[in-house]
């Protein structure tokens, strides 16, 4: 018989696995809705703002398979000039997932900075798992990434 503390524990877990799925053969390099990486947000803002924004179609680029948007000209030729260095780990697929072992969607708002990277993670919710272990569910990511697509 599950316990209330067991069933919220398995609810507070389903949206880490609601979307989470064994890499298939074609899984691209950058997770995109529609081709756009992040789901459009400007990955340069969390840097400099510590915030994030959606960015826009006027300032796009192509990078490594997906579209990119920037709130500006300018966060737009930051990225280009060292996009390894804004774009967010695991090609913006759900860090905590990719812990488990798995790729999952992320979301622009649940993000955090560890020195100097980008993560994303599929929900508030599963950021605040993930946040529990960060150095042990990096070094698990880590060991998934990037075999993981293939």
């Amino acid at each position: 018989m599950l316990t209330r503390r067991h069933t919220l524990g398995l609810l507070a877990a389903a949206p880490a696995t609601a979307l989470a799925l064994p890499a298939l053969a074609s899984t691209a390099p950058v997770f995109s809705e529609a081709g756009i990486a992040i789901r459009g947000g400007d990955p340069v803002v969390y840097f400099t703002e510590a915030t994030h924004r959606i960015g826009s179609a006027d300032h796009a680029a192509t990078w490594n398979g997906a579209t990119w948007h920037f709130t500006s000209a300018e966060t737009r030729a930051t990225f280009l000039a060292d996009p390894e260095v804004y774009a967010p780990q695991y090609g913006g697929y759900c860090a905590f997932a990719m812990s488990r072992g798995y790729i999952a969607s992320s979301v622009p708002e649940a993000w955090t900075i560890v020195d100097g990277r980008l993560y994303l993670n599929y929900s508030l919710q599963v950021r605040e798992m993930w946040q529990r272990d960060i150095p042990g569910n990096i070094a698990q990511a880590n060991q998934h990434w990037p075999g993981i697509l293939a």
